[in-house]
């Protein structure tokens, strides 16, 4: 049986800083203890990402996945959202949104930084607004940004109380909003914990 493929440098010292950066900080971890962590030397990293910054920014730019398109209803992708966050809550590594972190960490002094953060915090509100559209939301920018802001309120509520029905309690008042934006939201939409558990996705937190 053949031994499987070990990824390329650059690519083990991006999944290395990625965990490294997401788990305990990026200003708690430099590039010495990336590369020592390795076992290269800091040249070798470097021959890589010419700085922390360009490592950091690739960092985030790798947590920025979007999610593939789904054959799933509107309603549903919408709602599966704040499953997905309850899975996401319940795992041991999870430390709230990196995006979130990093410029809490760096924001004020580094644009590169907060430009990757709010792309992405753009692209799920869009996300959001197209379902809305799609089924015919009253006021789909609205409802988006507010769908948005439960998405951003569980994950900060769930870092303070360690507590995933955090994303059950944001999935109610979902499909609150939904409601009331004129959305049919079907009795079988789940307003409590989903019984099925999928994979987690990279961009099922954020």
């Amino acid at each position: 049986m053949p031994s499987p493929v070990k990824p390329d440098m650059k690519q083990r010292i991006l999944d290395t800083a990625d965990r490294l950066f997401y788990l305990h900080g990026i200003r708690a971890i430099g590039v010495d203890t990336v590369a020592a962590e390795i076992g290269i030397s800091k040249r070798t990293l470097y021959n890589h990402f010419p700085s922390k910054e360009e490592l950091i920014k690739a960092y985030l730019a790798r947590r920025s996945v979007t999610l593939p398109p789904s054959d799933k209803p509107p309603v549903e992708q919408i709602i599966g959202t704040f499953d997905a966050l309850e899975r996401r809550f319940g795992a041991k590594d999870f430390r709230g949104c990196p995006f979130v972190n990093a410029v809490t960490e760096l924001g004020a002094e580094d644009h590169a930084v907060r430009k990757i953060a709010t792309a992405f915090k753009d692209g799920r509100r869009a996300r959001f607004r197209e379902l809305l559209r799609q089924i015919g939301a009253t006021d789909p920018d609205r409802v988006a940004t507010q769908l948005q802001l439960l998405v951003d309120g569980a994950i900060a509520a769930d870092l303070v109380h360690n507590d995933p029905s955090m994303a059950v309690a944001a999935k109610q008042a979902a499909i609150v909003l939904l409601r009331n934006a004129g959305v049919e939201v079907g009795d079988r939409i789940s307003t409590s914990s989903p019984r099925k558990r999928g994979p987690l996705r990279r961009a099922d937190a954020g």
